[in-house]
């Protein structure tokens, strides 16, 4: 080889390793990343958490490729402080993100604070093309929408939910519109069909370039609306309510397995890092009953047992990570940020506090223990600290309601072993008051450091 032809080959090599190359080959470049949240899903209702009764044959075989996780939580029992984890990778108490976003004169002015950097933000300053299909729920205000927060694209509302069949709710209205970008969508069709249909575009005409999907689905919540086509396939459901919510797991369920197919058509199925997971538990006391089911955990959507902040939780990275494992030690939603940006190659460098961990070399067998030894929830009045196998708890009806600093007594929380009583049925804080004082004290510790709610609950 000539002098020139190795200077050459040596600039093509470099090309080829140094990112944000947008032209690199796929076995070299950064992953795509794909996170999939659905909104309300029950910890029962998928085919690999024991659902008997609703088909999850995609979701399922995502599981099958990947890591299911038996204890999964989420930062937040509902919808918006979940998502403001999501995005930072912190406990979103820690910037006064504690309460859902209503549609409230009160709440206008409410969102992620800008200065908090998204994953989206960390992404696209990396190279890659990043969009956000479906629910935002992150503000309203200019300032706070999607594409000022990091994402070159938006598909999907602002608001706590939808109508699936109109492009504003209440229809006949100007209401929470449908944007596709900035501007009102006209006209849709069902809107968990709508979404899966642009997200195997953006993978079909992205893949030439490393992307970031979140695909936000708003199903199974609330309000309860399914086509033909769907509650066509689940008629062996007695009740009405349980036979609408199967309806929109199925076509959720159809949704992904198309952008799944959608990443193998376009060669990058074993390049993408997949997660799923649900945003809260089902509603199942609270917040309207949406026919899900969190068995075998007590609890719902609202509330700090574990059927409000425990969710189904799957990682898939095909050729990365083994396929079909089962994974038991805790995690939490905030894992997200930080693995991603492991994955990509991305330096986590923040003068913020990142409360997430990389879960890579936990799931590869190159770190042993525990992710996390110890786990905080705070939602106005209730609260929860999970650490090893123990969990401290104070619930009251209306906790999500109130003024945290009523916390600051916690006589009267409840204690649990989860290894031996997942569904939190034998109180034992008179037995072990040792432990109780022990958790209380580390729960302080960590609420100390919070600051207080930028805005009263809804």
């Amino acid at each position: 080889m000539t002098r020139r032809g190795r200077i050459i080959s040596l600039a093509v090599l470099v090309l080829a390793l140094v990112w944000p190359g947008r032209d690199t080959p796929a076995q070299v470049r950064p992953p795509n990343v794909i996170v999939i949240v659905a909104d309300d899903m029950g910890y029962a209702d998928i085919g690999v958490y024991g659902s008997k009764d609703i088909p999850t044959p995609n979701i399922d075989a995502l599981a099958a490729t990947g890591i299911r996780f038996t204890d999964a939580y989420v930062s937040g029992p509902y919808c918006s402080p979940t998502r403001a984890g999501l995005m930072t990778g912190r406990y979103q108490q820690r910037f006064g993100h504690e309460f859902n976003i209503g549609p409230l004169e009160m709440h206008r002015d409410a969102g992620l604070p800008p200065d908090e950097k998204t994953i989206a933000n960390r992404l696209r300053s990396a190279g890659y093309r990043t969009a956000l299909l479906g629910k935002w729920h992150l503000g309203t205000a200019a300032r706070f929408h999607p594409m000022e927060r990091g994402f070159d694209e938006f598909y999907g509302f602002l608001e706590g939910d939808h109508s699936y069949l109109h492009p504003t709710d209440p229809p006949d209205t100007d209401n929470n519109p449908i944007l596709d970008g900035r501007t009102p969508v006209a006209a849709m069709s069902y809107l968990t069909d709508v979404l899966a249909d642009r997200a195997v575009e953006f993978i079909t005409r992205e893949k030439s370039h490393p992307f970031f999907l979140y695909l936000a689905f708003s199903a199974p919540h609330v309000p309860m609306e399914a086509t033909d086509k769907y509650l066509a396939r689940l008629t062996h459901i007695p009740d009405e309510r349980r036979r609408t919510y199967a309806a929109m797991v199925s076509a959720m369920d159809d949704g992904i397995g198309r952008t799944l197919s959608a990443l193998r058509v376009a060669n990058l199925d074993r390049n993408t890092l997949i997660f799923f997971f649900s945003d809260n538990g089902g509603p199942m006391v609270v917040a309207g009953d949406n026919g899900s089911s969190n068995a075998p955990l007590r609890g719902s959507k609202r509330q700090t047992w574990e059927g409000g902040i425990r969710v189904p939780f799957i990682i898939s990275w095909n050729g990365r990570l083994k396929s079909g494992k089962t994974y038991s030690r805790p995690i939490i939603q905030l894992d997200i940020l930080p693995t991603v940006l492991a994955a990509a190659g991305i330096r986590l460098d923040s003068p913020q506090t990142i409360d997430g961990v990389n879960l890579l070399p936990y799931l590869t067998g190159k770190a042993l223990g525990r992710p996390h030894e110890t786990l905080y929830w705070r939602l106005g009045g209730t609260m929860a600290i999970r650490k090893g196998d123990w969990k401290l708890v104070k619930m009251s009806d209306d906790g999500h309601m109130q003024d945290p600093a009523v916390l600051s007594d916690l006589s009267g929380a409840e204690l649990y072993n989860l290894k031996d009583d997942v569904g939190e049925t034998r109180n034992i804080a008179a037995v072990r008051p040792d432990k109780v004082k022990e958790l209380a004290a580390d729960w302080q510790r960590w609420n100390k450091d919070l600051q207080r709610p930028r805005w009263p609950s809804r």
